[in-house]
Parts: structure tokens; sequence; C-alpha cells
């Protein structure tokens, strides 16, 4: 079983990977490259969460007690232990190969990606230009490294002052998305359990989302007015038009249709003295229907899911009163039922209503008892006499008893406790409309690229971190203990002293002041006093956001309905009518039928005063007027009597029906 568990979770972790990158990404729209360098900066991240346990419970129980281990008769080791020499090489791939992707591979493919250049080579040149400076700051410092080992000719030193270099960069942000969501993922599950505050704040984030959606349309709109202009300016047999017919490829269908109405251009360029856009500014406009098309389906689609969750919040609000205890919905759900949803009403009441709260109370409980723990372990892991960090006590009691599974699921549990923390935060941020990371397929390339970056960067230190606080980093422990493999690459951190005691031990101390500045709420109310309208409860301007989410649910709801209404009456007309219908379809058939076969349907009459031979013929006219009657009878539309209440339509419909008899009279 040597390696089992190393294969086994590096299948899983691949994927969980791919299974969030398809959450997240549109698999059909983007760029294969894209796809490839986040699927494959996501994937080495989540290995080095997953596999560090392993590596841990190596170090702490076999090596340790290797003697041990080969004098017994009967082998100790767990099915979970990994050969010596795989792991070194395994850490040093996955490291190395993540640290190309975040600093060099990474910014260049963003680039690319969001150039609106219309060939490969138009697309490297603009993503070199752009990372001219970022390019341009590594050759300096690889210029200072050099003269470095010039004078100093000691390459592992150079090694480790740059994977701190790296590291410390990491552990500066990392504190702070730490400090973040070690208070806000307890509170976002205990704010869950309460159907209220959620309700008011999908009602919050309904009107702030209708007004980012509002301008996403307005900037669809002038960007589309560009391309007609651009469109209409430059003729089929200009040398530009191939860049025009590629810009519209990535415009809506609506708008391909509705410009592909007024194409009537085939005329030569050269006849006009007009004035056209030139390449770079075609490039330019691309780049703008990328963006306003992306953002214009994302704010859609993110619209369509609000106003679902607001519904549903709102039929919880109805059923908690009610003694049935059977779960009635207001409109069917348009998601696919799946074979996790409750599959009746009383199971579906009784988890939304009674349940489901009291779940996310206990599990916030839980979760700021954690993130207790880990806040009291950041400020004390550099004691080692006596052990304060709680987690090193944790893992020191299960080495004495060779507890090999709990060290590993002590260790897993607390460093996806972490990442969780840190990785959420990653998701739940954004920087206006640059980086954004939406569900539902609605994430763009740029953000896509970015947040594997963030990945890349955070992880190491973050690792590094929870070896420091299991006293498992002998650079800051300063314990003579066997160290793991990860250590090993990361190098040893005393070749920087004032880096390895100063800056590793205390800044992680000010993780307790992000947390106590993230439970009163600092960022948001300094977010909101800057004029970027956030949930505060006792402000007057959320309670309007409030008002006109509400209004605006209602709304939708009220839309909803004439839909649903219109489509249940003409369900009804159909099951009511349909069969008189195709039995006068048929018999209408049968009498065309019995017409073609007849040998003489008309009828010859002498006319008087003329000569013998002449005849007029004659047809009958009346089974055809009847037909024509039976026609109009049918393709007349339903009549929806729940609107004529007014006077004023019944005196209308009153004589519509009078004139209407009068006709048929007539026939």
């Amino acid at each position: 079983m040597s390696g089992a568990a190393l294969g086994i979770e590096i299948v899983v972790v691949f994927f969980l990977a791919l299974f969030l990158l398809h959450r997240y990404a549109d698999f059909r729209k983007q760029q294969r490259m894209v796809l490839f360098g986040t699927l494959l900066a996501w994937y080495l991240c989540f290995l080095i969460v997953f596999i560090l346990p392993l590596d841990i419970s190596t170090v702490s129980t076999i090596k340790e007690n290797k003697e041990i281990i080969e004098t017994q008769s009967v082998c100790y080791k767990p099915w979970s232990y990994i050969p010596d020499g795989i792991m070194p090489v395994f850490w040093r791939v996955v490291y190395w190969t993540s640290q190309c992707l975040t600093w060099l591979l990474l910014p260049f493919m963003q680039s690319y990606a969001r150039s609106g250049g219309f060939s490969i080579t138009g697309k490297i040149k603009t993503a070199l230009i752009e990372n001219a400076i970022y390019y341009g700051t590594y050759l300096l410092i690889f210029g200072s490294l050099l003269i470095y080992v010039a004078v100093h000719p000691q390459w592992y030193e150079l090694q480790t002052i740059g994977i701190t270099a790296a590291n410390t960069w990491g552990l500066f942000l990392l504190v702070l998305l730490l400090g973040y969501g070690l208070v806000e993922i307890p509170r976002s599950y205990w704010n869950a359990s309460r159907q209220g505050h959620l309700l008011i704040k999908t009602y919050f984030k309904a009107a702030k989302l209708m007004t980012e959606k509002a301008d996403a349309e307005e900037n669809l709109e002038d960007v589309m007015e560009e391309v007609r202009k651009v469109q209409e300016s430059i003729k089929y047999n200009h040398p530009l038009r191939k860049y025009i017919d590629t810009i519209l490829r990535k415009c809506p269908v609506e708008y391909q249709e509705k410009m592909g109405r007024n194409m009537d251009d085939y005329e030569d360029f050269d006849d006009k003295q007009n004035t056209y856009p030139s390449e770079k500014n075609l490039v330019k406009l691309h780049k703008q229907v990328i963006y306003a098309v992306q953002r214009h389906n994302r704010t859609h689609v993110q619209w369509q899911i609000l106003l679902q969750q607001a519904m549903h919040l709102e039929d919880v609000a109805k059923n908690e009163t009610s003694s049935a205890h059977q779960f009635v919905h207001s409109f069917p759900s348009t998601e696919p039922t799946s074979w996790l949803s409750p599959y009746t009403p009383t199971v579906e009441w009784y988890w939304e209503c009674l349940l489901r709260q009291w779940f996310y109370r206990l599990l916030a409980v839980l979760l700021s008892l954690f993130s207790v723990g880990v806040v009291w372990s950041e400020c004390t892991f550099f004691s080692t006499r006596p052990v304060l960090s709680l987690f090193a006590v944790f893992i020191q009691l299960a080495e004495r008893d060779y507890n090999y599974l709990y060290i590993e699921m002590a260790c897993f549990i607390t460093i996806f406790f972490l990442c969780t923390c840190v990785y959420s935060t990653v998701f739940r941020i954004r920087v206006f409309n640059y980086y954004y990371l939406a569900s539902h397929h609605q994430t763009d390339a740029y953000s896509l690229q970015f947040s594997g970056m963030l990945f890349c960067r955070l992880t190491p230190p973050l690792c590094l971190n929870f070896l420091g606080l299991i006293h498992m980093d002998s650079a800051i422990s300063h314990q003579l203990k066997e160290q793991t493999a990860y250590t090993s690459i990361m190098g040893s951190m005393r070749v920087l002293s004032f880096i390895a005691n100063g800056f590793y031990i205390y800044y992680p101390m000010l993780i307790l002041l992000l947390c106590i500045a993230t439970y009163f709420s600092l960022g948001t109310r300094c977010l909101n006093l800057l004029g970027f309208q956030q949930f505060v409860g006792d402000n007057e301007m959320t309670s309007d956001l409030i008002d006109e989410g509400k209004e605006l649910i209602r709304r939708e709801k009220r839309k909803r309905q004439r839909t649903e209404d219109g489509e249940n009456r003409r369900r009804e007309w159909k099951e009511r009518y349909g069969n008189t219908r195709e039995d006068t379809a048929r018999n209408r058939n049968r009498n065309e039928a019995a017409e073609m076969t007849e040998t003489n349907y008309s009828d010859t009459v002498p006319i008087p005063n003329t000569s013998p031979n002449r005849q007029v013929k004659y047809s009958r006219t009346g089974r055809g007027t009847e037909r024509d009657s039976i026609e109009l009878l049918e393709d007349a539309e339903p009549l929806d009597f729940n609107v004529l209440h007014s006077p004023l339509y019944l005196n209308k419909y009153l004589s519509m029906s009078s004139s209407r008899s009068r006709i048929f009279d007539d026939v």
C-alpha cells in the first residue's frame, strides 16, 4: 500500500479543482489556454493542502521512530505511509511549477486573454507591452541577485532568499485575508439561520444588482451603437472588414440580426471620401465588446438567481406559520430536481422552517470555537516551553501514542479550515469590475487567472504558518526535530534572521486586531462613508435600498404571475377546445377529398337569346362560405373574462357581440 494514499489524493484533488473551475468558468466559451492555466494553478495549490498532512504524519511518527519500526517483527507503517525520497521530489515539482505560474506565466496569459487583438501575434505583442514594467522589475531583481552571487557564491542561500521573499509577500496578504475569514465565515452561517435578516439583505442585494444590471445594459447599448457605426462605414471589400466580422460574432444574437438587416453595403469604399477607423481602434472596440457582453450576461444570470432566492425566502417566511406543516411554493422551481432535494413537502417544511436554522447555528458555534483556537495559537505559537499553541498540544499528544490516523485527520481539518477562511475571502472579494469571481459559469478570463495567481502566492506561506502552529518548523520553534520534506524544500529561514525571528513570529499577531475590526464591521462602515453602498443596519441609505429591492421583487412576482396565468388559460383553452378543432380539421379534409373525386361539380346553364352551344358555368359557393365561417371561428382567440369588470369593458363586449351575431346571420 506504499504511496496508495498519495495516488488517491492526487486523483481526488484533480476532480475537486475541475469541479470548482466548472462552477465558475464556462468551458464552451473560455479559451483553452485560460482554462488550462487556471486549472493547473488551482490543482497545484489544492495538492499542497491535501498532501501536507501525509508528510507531517510520516515525519512525526514514522521517521522519529524508525528504529522501533525496523526492529519490530510486526510493521506499524500505516496505509498512508510514503516511502523516503518521493516527497522531496514531489514538493520540488509542485512548488516550483506553481511559482513559475504565478510570477511568470499567469501575468502574461492574463494580458493575452484580455487583449482585443485579432491575431495571436497581436495578442502576444499587447501582452508583452502591458507586462514590460512587470518583467523589467524582475530583471532588476535578478541582476541584483547575480551581483550577490558574484560576491557570495552560495546558490543555496540565494535560493532561500528568493523563496523567503515570495513567502513574505504572501504572508503579508495572508494575514489580512485570514483575519477577515476567521470572523466572517462563522458570522455568515449565524446570519443564515436568521430568515428575516437574510431576506432583508437579499432585498438590499437586489437593489444594488438592478442598478448594476441597468448600467451594464446601457453600456452594452453604447458599445453596440459604436459597432453599428463602424460596420456601416467599412464595406465588404474593405481590408479591415474581416476584423468587423470578428467583432460582430462576439455581439449578442439580437444585435447581430438587427445589424444584418442593414447590410446593403456592396459599394466600393474608395468611391466616397470617408474616415475609417484604424486597426488600433478596432482592437480597442473588440476589447470593449468582449467586456460589455460578458458583464451584461453576468448581471442577467445573477439577477435571475437572486430573484429565485428572494422568492424562496419569502416562501419560507410564509410557510413558517403554516399549521399543515407542508411547504408550499409560490411558483414552481425552474431548477432541475436533484436526488438530494427533499422529496416530500412535509420533509421540506421541517428542513426549511425548523431544522436548517438550528443546524446553521450549531455550525456557527463550532466554527467560532475553531476561530478562537486559531487566533490563540497564532498569538502564542512562538512559545515552546510551555507549549501554548492548542494545535501543537494536540499533535504532540498524538505523537506519543503513535496515532497516525488522528495526526492526519487533525492536521487535515486544521489546514482545511485555514484554507477555507483564506480561499473563501478570495472568492468573495470584488475589486470593482476588474476582479470578481461569479458562480454559474459567469467569471471572465482575467478574474480566473488572477485567482490562480493569488492561490499560488498564498498557499506556501499558509502551509509554513500551519507548520509553525504545530511546532514542525525548526526556524520558528528552535527545536532540533525531524523536518518535513516540505520544510526542506523551503530552505532554512535562518539565512535571514530578522525575518525568521521577527516578521514570521510577530506579524501573525495582527490577526487579533483584524478579527476585532471585522467583528465590528469597521471596513464595511469605512467603505459606506466613502460612497460604496454597503449593508449597514442603522443607515438611512440601506433602508432606502431595502425598500427599493422589496418593490423590485414584488414587481417581478407580479410579472411572473401574469405570465403563469396566461399560460394556464392557454392550456385550459387547448384542453377544452383542442378536440373540436381536430374533428373540424378532419371533416374539412374529408370534404376536400370528396370534391376532388367528383367528376363534374359545376352545372351548365344555357343563356337565353344566344346560340344553343353557348353555355355558362357556375359553382356552388355555399359550402365554401360555410368552411370560411368555421375557420374564422376556429382562429378566434379566447376571451379573458377575468378582466371584464368595468362597465366600459362590458358595453364594449356587448356591442361587439351584437355586431358579430348580425354578421353570422347574414352568412
